[in-house]
């Protein structure tokens, strides 16, 4: 387990004042009346994934500071399904110095093993497309930030195990560690292509300063999308060729892709993927499909375009709310999404 702020052990000051008040009162009244072995049994009320290691290195970490001795059964282990109710580990160890840690135990057990389980089903859903976890703007502050990642690392490589190629990696270098590596990935936000003027100039700067890094452009800034795409395109056609230039599709959810509309969005989807309009769907669901922002359709037009103009390497990165219902009607699009960045995972 990676060595993480929120692994950290905490004074018994900051632990109490972060405790819920019935803990403090029962610590104190078994300190005064004599202590005594305790087994507890957390379980989640859902369907999870297990990721107890933050909460596990946590306890260690308190336990050593405390001089406790304790002992820990793990029925479940780290990415192991967990049905509803069922016992994912047992704490067994003195009441005193556990009583006090049952607030902080449980913040760090629960939402990380509901995060692993949407994280593994977004996964899943798309099984050959590559994910990287952008949820670190989403998370309210860095240790909920580390528990959100490491949920998603162990997601992804439950989803890795059935067959999918799950999260690669993670946009920030201080969690990348989760994901077997040194180093956040991401480009350009669009603050740059502001700055620059232009994507196409944008796009240069990039590339003067990271030649070794594959170039990925946020092509939605100006509303152009598929015509910002081809320009960066034949700006740099060797990197195209080789496959080391993508497109990023963000496009704000106010508002179709370049040359789409909500006829020519059902067009493109019932072109290239017709089972999936053929069957009910809800508001939701449609608006993935052929609606505003980062649909179906938009994806199948830019790879549309892209193949059309020559540059049929050249890999297609979709973000904005691909959570589990959104990446599912991806699949059923067939969507040709080589990468996919979200935090949807979070519950």
């Amino acid at each position: 387990m990676k060595t993480a702020c929120s692994s950290a052990p905490l004074p018994d000051p900051v632990i109490t004042a972060r405790t819920d008040s019935y803990f403090n009162r029962t610590k104190r009244i078994v300190s005064h009346f004599g202590d005594c072995e305790v087994t507890y049994a957390f379980f989640i009320r859902r369907p999870v994934i297990s990721a107890p290691g933050l909460m596990l290195e946590w306890l260690k970490n308190v336990m050593a500071e405390r001089n406790s001795p304790y002992t820990i059964d793990l029925i479940h282990p780290e990415g192991a399904w967990v049905g509803a109710g069922e016992p994912l580990v047992y704490i067994t160890g003195s009441f005193t110095h556990l009583a006090d840690l049952e607030t902080l135990l449980l913040q760090k057990l629960g939402s990380p093993c509901v995060a692993a389980h949407r994280a593994y089903q977004i996964a899943v859903s798309l099984p050959h497309t590559k994910f990287l976890a952008m949820d670190a703007r989403h998370c309210a502050g860095y240790e909920m930030q580390e528990l959100m990642a490491y949920a998603a690392s162990v997601g992804g490589r439950a989803a890795k195990r059935d067959g999918a190629i799950g999260f690669i990696g993670t946009a920030n270098d201080a969690v990348a560690p989760f994901f077997n590596s040194t180093h956040g990935y991401g480009t350009m936000p669009h603050a740059l292509i502001g700055y620059a003027g232009s994507t196409v100039r944008a796009a240069e700067m990039f590339h003067e300063l990271y030649p070794e890094t594959d170039l990925v452009v946020l092509v939605d800034y100006f509303g152009k999308e598929v015509t910002d795409a081809l320009a960066v395109c034949r700006r740099f056609p060797d990197l195209a060729a080789q496959g080391r230039l993508g497109v990023r599709l963000d496009t704000h959810g106010g508002r179709f892709l370049e040359g789409l509309n909500p006829q020519e969005s059902y067009a493109v989807v019932d072109r290239h993927a017709p089972e999936a309009l053929r069957r009910y769907r809800s508001d939701s669901e449609l608006r993935y499909l052929i609606g505003t922002g980062v649909s179906a359709a938009a994806v199948w037009r830019m790879r549309d375009a892209l193949d059309e103009a020559g540059f049929p390497h050249v890999k297609i990165i979709a973000s904005s709310g691909f959570g589990v219902t959104k990446c599912a009607c991806m699949a059923d699009a067939h969507a040709p999404i080589d990468v996919v960045g979200t935090g949807s995972f979070i519950p």
